[in-house]
Formats: structure tokens, C-alpha cells, sequence
């Protein structure tokens, strides 16, 4: 049994912060507010001194330094011993780890793309056999309500729910939507599903045993 502690969206408020030990630490993205490199590296000091011995990243729509500076951006996180994923995986106690961090493109924000074929595409690149994934945005119809100028609407991507309804994670996490953290069971209970957004520092970490 591993144990994994998630959590998203901290925005560098991660001061009290509430994040329990466990042996795997994932952050599903938005460590930043504005997204440039002096931001990352106090994300990366305060992920890096937590006590987990493995910390996997994925970045969200504001970690622009990861898109626009990768190669800096990532030694950073690298300097700070955190396993970074970008359409990539990593295995751990036994468990494959998959991360991705794009959502349907918003305004001028990072890892951004089309609704359509342009995000079907990044999911096509998920392999079929994952245990944990890790994606910041969240699938339609799982963690994915907002309320906005009186109006409630899901937001999630079909077509992400599409690819997980095929590889049939244990557990996916993911954050971007503050409003609508939580847990919920595919139909037959083969994935869990997670919004372990911490609303800027407001909720604390998520802790799953996988």
C-alpha cells in the first residue's frame, strides 16, 4: 500500500498549509500566480523540504515558465528533487504515475489548447496501462462546476473523460476548479476520481492509499 498526498492549486500560498506525510507527494499544478521563474523557486523550496520521499509535479495553466522556460524552469524543480511529468510517466512502488497539464485554452495562460481534436490529441499520447494519473484540469462531469454571473456549468474535458473511461486509472487527481473539490466512483467503481484543490491554502492536502 502506498500512500499518496495530492493536493493543487496552492498559488504559493502554501504558508500553514496543511500537508500530512506520506510516501508520495503529488502536486496537480497552479503552484504559482503569476508563473515566472523567482515564483517557482519558492514553490519549489516549500515542496522540496516537505518529508514525502517522492514529490511528482505536473505543471497547471500558471506555470508559464515551464512552457515559455522550460529548460530553466525544470532544473529548478530538479534542483529541489521533484519528479517532474509533462505527457510522460514515472514508476513508483510498483505504481505508474502519469502526468499531464493541459486544459482547454483560457486567455493568455500556459499549456493551453483547443477543445476538440487539438485535446484529444495530448490524451492520445496517455498509455494504456496507468495506475495514478495526474492532470491539473479535470474530465467533464468530475470536480468540474462553476458558478459564475448566476449561471452553474460543468467545464471538464470530454475528451479527457473519453481516454480515462479506456485506461481505467485506480485514481485520478486533478485541480483548476477551486469551486468543485471533492471525490467521486466511475460507474463500477474502477477510478476514483479527485479534485484535491487546496483554493489558494484555503483546504488542506488529500490523502489517498493506493
Amino acid at each position: 500500500m502506498t500512500r499518496i498526498v495530492a493536493l493543487a492549486d496552492t498559488h504559493l500560498y502554501h504558508e500553514g498549509l496543511v500537508v500530512p506525510d506520506g510516501d508520495v507527494l503529488v502536486h496537480a499544478g497552479d503552484m504559482l500566480q503569476h508563473g515566472s521563474l523567482d515564483e517557482l523557486v519558492r514553490a519549489a523550496k516549500f515542496l522540496g523540504a516537505l518529508p514525502h520521499r517522492t514529490k511528482i509535479v505536473v505543471a497547471g495553466n500558471h506555470e508559464v515558465c515551464l512552457e515559455k522556460r522550460a529548460s530553466e524552469a525544470r532544473a529548478i524543480l530538479e534542483e529541489h528533487g521533484l519528479v517532474y511529468l509533462e505527457d510522460s510517466a514515472a514508476t513508483v512502488d510498483g505504481l505508474v504515475f502519469y502526468g499531464s497539464p493541459w486544459t482547454p485554452k483560457f486567455r493568455i495562460w500556459a499549456f493551453g489548447a483547443q477543445r476538440g481534436e487539438e485535446m484529444a490529441s495530448k490524451w492520445r499520447k496517455m498509455p494504456d496501462q496507468v495506475d495514478v494519473l495526474v492532470t491539473h484540469g479535470p474530465p467533464l462531469g468530475y470536480g468540474d462546476t462553476v458558478h459564475w454571473a448566476g449561471r452553474t456549468r460543468r467545464v471538464g474535458c470530454p475528451d479527457l473523460r473519453t481516454r480515462v473511461s479506456e485506461v481505467k486509472p485506480r485514481l485520478h487527481v486533478f485541480g483548476h476548479i477551486h469551486q468543485d473539490p471533492g471525490q467521486w466512483q466511475s460507474e463500477g467503481g474502477t477510478t476514483t476520481f479527485a479534485n484535491v484543490t487546496t483554493d489558494e491554502g484555503e483546504r488542506p492536502a488529500s490523502i489517498f492509499d493506493v
